[in-house]
């Protein structure tokens, strides 16, 4: 049975050090990479796949990480410019079944590269003030900037855990 958490549930860390926020923003810089690594050379019909039983198709992962991470980028730039602003959630599965998820996924391989490339500027550019700005979440409540770069990070090794482990069991 496939594990929908394959690099475990995500949990805020309490005492979030420099070195933390580091890894994090080096994960966020990695993951576009990862993720076009872990997508190499598959058919149309193994991206066609779902992850598991019940979930997305490969190539729906790598739209909803475009998606999601285009979110993201929003929410912190929000963050940063606003006085703790409540930004907005939105529904996932529905923008998933929308019809640029049937586009290629190199758009959204491309997308999600540039996004964290300007991601990577802006965050490799705080200090202390600009880690401990908040937003308003309005299912999580507030959340700290650095809180993102964790969720972030972790976001993106979870959605390319979903693919790499289905091309391990699958041999692929």
């Amino acid at each position: 049975m496939f594990n929908q958490y394959p690099i475990g549930k995500f949990t805020v860390k309490e005492d979030i050090q420099k070195e933390d926020i580091q890894n994090w923003i080096h994960d966020i810089e990695d993951a576009p990479k990862q993720l076009a690594d872990a997508v190499k050379g598959l058919t149309s019909e193994q991206l066609a796949t779902p992850y598991r039983e019940g979930g997305w198709t490969l190539s729906q992962v790598v739209h909803h990480l475009a998606d999601s991470h285009m979110n993201a980028y929003t929410r912190f730039k929000l963050g940063l410019t606003e006085q703790e602003p409540t930004i907005k959630a939105y529904d996932e599965v529905a923008w998933s079944n929308l019809p640029d998820n049937e586009l290629p996924i190199e758009i959204s391989l491309q997308l999600f590269s540039a996004l964290h490339k300007r991601l990577h500027k802006v965050l490799n550019s705080l200090d202390e003030i600009n880690l401990k700005r908040t937003i308003h979440h309005p299912e999580n409540g507030e959340v700290t900037i650095e809180q993102l770069i964790a969720t972030y990070a972790w976001h993106g090794k979870h959605h390319i855990a979903h693919i790499t482990t289905l091309r391990n069991q699958k041999g692929w």
